[in-house]
Protein backbone atom coordinates (compact mmCIF):
# COMPACT_ATOMS: atom_id res chain seq x y z
CA UNK A 1 0.00 0.00 0.00
CA UNK A 2 1.35 3.41 -1.00
CA UNK A 3 0.37 6.62 0.73
CA UNK A 4 1.19 10.20 -0.11
CA UNK A 5 0.58 13.54 1.51
CA UNK A 6 0.61 15.25 -1.89
CA UNK A 7 -2.74 16.15 -3.50
CA UNK A 8 -3.67 13.73 -6.27
CA UNK A 9 -4.93 14.80 -9.67
CA UNK A 10 -8.55 13.86 -10.32
CA UNK A 11 -7.99 13.48 -14.05
CA UNK A 12 -4.94 12.56 -16.07
CA UNK A 13 -3.51 15.49 -18.02
CA UNK A 14 -5.24 16.03 -21.34
CA UNK A 15 -4.27 18.90 -23.60
CA UNK A 16 -6.73 19.76 -26.37
CA UNK A 17 -6.11 22.07 -29.29
CA UNK A 18 -7.27 23.19 -32.73
CA UNK A 19 -7.01 19.64 -34.05
CA UNK A 20 -9.68 17.29 -32.65
CA UNK A 21 -8.49 14.55 -30.32
CA UNK A 22 -9.76 11.14 -31.44
CA UNK A 23 -9.09 8.07 -29.32
CA UNK A 24 -7.30 5.33 -31.29
CA UNK A 25 -10.21 2.98 -30.60
CA UNK A 26 -12.83 5.44 -31.88
CA UNK A 27 -14.22 5.33 -35.42
CA UNK A 28 -14.98 8.53 -37.33
CA UNK A 29 -16.26 8.12 -40.88
CA UNK A 30 -17.35 10.76 -43.42
CA UNK A 31 -17.70 13.29 -40.62
CA UNK A 32 -16.44 16.73 -39.66
CA UNK A 33 -15.05 17.52 -36.20
CA UNK A 34 -14.36 21.01 -34.87
CA UNK A 35 -11.46 22.43 -32.89
CA UNK A 36 -10.89 21.24 -29.32
CA UNK A 37 -13.19 18.24 -29.83
CA UNK A 38 -12.50 15.13 -27.78
CA UNK A 39 -13.80 11.75 -28.99
CA UNK A 40 -13.59 8.88 -26.52
CA UNK A 41 -12.75 5.21 -26.90
CA UNK A 42 -15.06 2.94 -28.89
CA UNK A 43 -17.20 5.88 -29.98
CA UNK A 44 -18.56 5.74 -33.52
CA UNK A 45 -19.42 8.85 -35.54
CA UNK A 46 -20.75 8.38 -39.07
CA UNK A 47 -21.85 11.01 -41.60
CA UNK A 48 -22.16 13.67 -38.92
CA UNK A 49 -20.85 17.10 -37.94
CA UNK A 50 -19.55 17.87 -34.46
CA UNK A 51 -18.91 21.50 -33.45
CA UNK A 52 -15.95 23.08 -31.66
CA UNK A 53 -15.20 22.08 -28.04
CA UNK A 54 -17.77 19.28 -28.01
CA UNK A 55 -16.77 16.02 -26.39
CA UNK A 56 -18.19 12.52 -26.50
CA UNK A 57 -17.09 10.07 -23.84
CA UNK A 58 -16.54 6.37 -24.53
CA UNK A 59 -18.89 4.03 -26.39
CA UNK A 60 -21.17 6.64 -27.93
CA UNK A 61 -22.86 6.07 -31.28
CA UNK A 62 -23.74 8.94 -33.63
CA UNK A 63 -24.99 8.76 -37.20
CA UNK A 64 -26.69 11.23 -39.57
CA UNK A 65 -26.55 14.04 -37.01
CA UNK A 66 -25.43 17.62 -36.53
CA UNK A 67 -24.06 18.42 -33.07
CA UNK A 68 -23.31 22.00 -32.06
CA UNK A 69 -20.45 23.54 -30.12
CA UNK A 70 -19.59 23.03 -26.44
CA UNK A 71 -21.77 19.94 -26.06
CA UNK A 72 -21.12 17.44 -23.26
CA UNK A 73 -22.13 13.94 -24.26
CA UNK A 74 -21.74 11.16 -21.72
CA UNK A 75 -20.78 7.56 -22.37
CA UNK A 76 -23.09 5.00 -23.96
CA UNK A 77 -25.22 7.71 -25.55
CA UNK A 78 -26.97 6.81 -28.82
CA UNK A 79 -27.85 9.59 -31.22
CA UNK A 80 -30.07 8.61 -34.15
CA UNK A 81 -30.35 4.83 -33.87
CA UNK A 82 -31.55 3.29 -37.11
CA UNK A 83 -35.22 2.66 -37.75
CA UNK A 84 -36.27 -0.55 -39.48
CA UNK A 85 -38.71 -0.83 -42.42
CA UNK A 86 -41.81 -1.86 -40.51
CA UNK A 87 -43.96 -1.49 -43.64
CA UNK A 88 -42.17 -4.39 -45.36
CA UNK A 89 -43.16 -8.04 -45.03
CA UNK A 90 -39.97 -8.42 -43.00
CA UNK A 91 -38.15 -5.63 -41.21
CA UNK A 92 -34.89 -7.61 -41.12
CA UNK A 93 -31.90 -5.71 -42.45
CA UNK A 94 -31.23 -8.29 -45.16
CA UNK A 95 -33.76 -6.29 -47.22
CA UNK A 96 -31.50 -3.23 -47.29
CA UNK A 97 -28.05 -4.72 -46.55
CA UNK A 98 -28.49 -7.00 -49.53
CA UNK A 99 -24.85 -7.51 -50.46
CA UNK A 100 -23.93 -9.06 -47.11
CA UNK A 101 -26.64 -11.69 -47.49
CA UNK A 102 -26.15 -12.37 -51.16
CA UNK A 103 -29.52 -10.95 -52.20
CA UNK A 104 -28.12 -8.35 -54.58
CA UNK A 105 -25.06 -6.64 -55.96
CA UNK A 106 -25.91 -3.34 -54.23
CA UNK A 107 -27.57 -2.31 -50.99
CA UNK A 108 -30.89 -0.47 -50.89
CA UNK A 109 -29.76 3.14 -51.42
CA UNK A 110 -33.31 4.50 -51.17
CA UNK A 111 -33.72 3.01 -47.69
CA UNK A 112 -30.47 4.52 -46.40
CA UNK A 113 -31.49 7.90 -47.82
CA UNK A 114 -34.73 7.56 -45.84
CA UNK A 115 -32.61 7.20 -42.72
CA UNK A 116 -30.45 10.20 -43.66
CA UNK A 117 -33.56 12.31 -44.15
CA UNK A 118 -34.46 11.71 -40.48
CA UNK A 119 -31.35 13.51 -39.24
CA UNK A 120 -30.91 14.59 -35.62
CA UNK A 121 -29.94 18.18 -34.77
CA UNK A 122 -28.32 18.96 -31.41
CA UNK A 123 -27.82 22.62 -30.51
CA UNK A 124 -24.95 24.29 -28.67
CA UNK A 125 -24.01 23.82 -25.00
CA UNK A 126 -26.22 20.74 -24.71
CA UNK A 127 -25.59 18.16 -21.98
CA UNK A 128 -26.67 14.59 -22.75
CA UNK A 129 -26.44 12.18 -19.83
CA UNK A 130 -25.19 8.61 -19.63
CA UNK A 131 -27.02 6.10 -21.77
CA UNK A 132 -29.52 8.56 -23.24
CA UNK A 133 -31.05 7.90 -26.65
CA UNK A 134 -32.09 10.62 -29.10
CA UNK A 135 -34.35 9.11 -31.73
CA UNK A 136 -34.34 9.88 -35.47
CA UNK A 137 -35.64 13.25 -36.62
CA UNK A 138 -35.42 14.91 -33.19
CA UNK A 139 -34.02 18.42 -32.58
CA UNK A 140 -32.55 19.43 -29.22
CA UNK A 141 -32.29 23.17 -28.59
CA UNK A 142 -29.35 25.20 -27.31
CA UNK A 143 -28.52 24.81 -23.64
CA UNK A 144 -30.84 21.86 -23.11
CA UNK A 145 -30.20 18.91 -20.81
CA UNK A 146 -31.14 15.30 -21.58
CA UNK A 147 -31.11 13.25 -18.38
CA UNK A 148 -29.29 9.94 -18.11
CA UNK A 149 -31.25 7.04 -19.54
CA UNK A 150 -33.83 9.23 -21.26
CA UNK A 151 -35.34 8.23 -24.59
CA UNK A 152 -36.07 11.43 -26.50
CA UNK A 153 -38.70 11.01 -29.20
CA UNK A 154 -39.87 14.64 -29.52
CA UNK A 155 -38.10 17.96 -30.04
CA UNK A 156 -36.59 19.59 -26.95
CA UNK A 157 -36.84 23.35 -26.49
CA UNK A 158 -33.77 25.43 -25.71
CA UNK A 159 -32.64 25.49 -22.06
CA UNK A 160 -35.12 22.77 -21.10
CA UNK A 161 -34.28 19.73 -18.97
CA UNK A 162 -35.93 16.51 -20.16
CA UNK A 163 -35.87 13.00 -18.74
CA UNK A 164 -37.70 9.71 -18.62
CA UNK A 165 -39.06 7.19 -21.11
CA UNK A 166 -40.42 8.67 -23.24
CA UNK A 167 -38.53 11.90 -22.60
CA UNK A 168 -40.64 14.74 -21.20
CA UNK A 169 -39.88 18.23 -19.85
CA UNK A 170 -38.85 18.33 -16.19
CA UNK A 171 -37.94 21.97 -15.74
CA UNK A 172 -36.41 25.00 -17.43
CA UNK A 173 -32.78 25.81 -16.66
CA UNK A 174 -33.33 29.56 -16.55
CA UNK A 175 -36.24 32.00 -16.64
CA UNK A 176 -37.37 32.40 -20.23
CA UNK A 177 -36.06 35.95 -20.58
CA UNK A 178 -32.60 34.77 -19.49
CA UNK A 179 -32.72 31.79 -21.86
CA UNK A 180 -33.75 34.04 -24.75
CA UNK A 181 -30.94 36.46 -23.96
CA UNK A 182 -28.42 33.61 -23.90
CA UNK A 183 -29.47 32.63 -27.40
CA UNK A 184 -29.20 36.20 -28.62
CA UNK A 185 -25.71 36.52 -27.15
CA UNK A 186 -24.71 33.17 -28.69
CA UNK A 187 -21.44 33.12 -26.77
CA UNK A 188 -20.57 29.77 -28.38
CA UNK A 189 -19.82 31.65 -31.59
CA UNK A 190 -17.20 33.89 -29.97
CA UNK A 191 -13.67 33.40 -31.21
CA UNK A 192 -10.91 32.01 -28.99
CA UNK A 193 -9.52 35.40 -28.01
CA UNK A 194 -12.95 36.59 -26.86
CA UNK A 195 -13.56 33.37 -24.95
CA UNK A 196 -10.28 33.81 -23.11
CA UNK A 197 -11.00 37.46 -22.35
CA UNK A 198 -14.49 36.74 -21.00
CA UNK A 199 -13.83 33.30 -19.54
CA UNK A 200 -14.54 34.22 -15.93
CA UNK A 201 -17.91 35.65 -16.95
CA UNK A 202 -18.84 32.51 -18.90
CA UNK A 203 -17.90 30.38 -15.89
CA UNK A 204 -20.00 32.52 -13.55
CA UNK A 205 -23.66 33.24 -12.82
CA UNK A 206 -25.97 33.16 -15.85
CA UNK A 207 -28.04 36.20 -14.91
CA UNK A 208 -24.93 38.27 -14.26
CA UNK A 209 -23.60 37.14 -17.61
CA UNK A 210 -26.78 38.16 -19.40
CA UNK A 211 -26.84 41.48 -17.59
CA UNK A 212 -23.35 42.23 -18.80
CA UNK A 213 -23.54 41.00 -22.40
CA UNK A 214 -27.26 40.94 -23.21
Amino acid sequence: MTTSSQPQAVHSPKILGPEPRIHPEARVSQSSLGAYCDIGAMTSIVESTVGDYTYLVDQCSVIYSTIGKFCSIASHTRINPGNHPMWRATQHHMTYRRVAYGFGEADDAEFFQWRRDAAVAIGNDVWIGHGAIVLPGVSVGDGAVVAAGAVVSKDVEAYTVVGGVPGHPIKERFPRDVAAAMQRIAWWDWDRATLEERFDDIAGDAEAFVSKYG
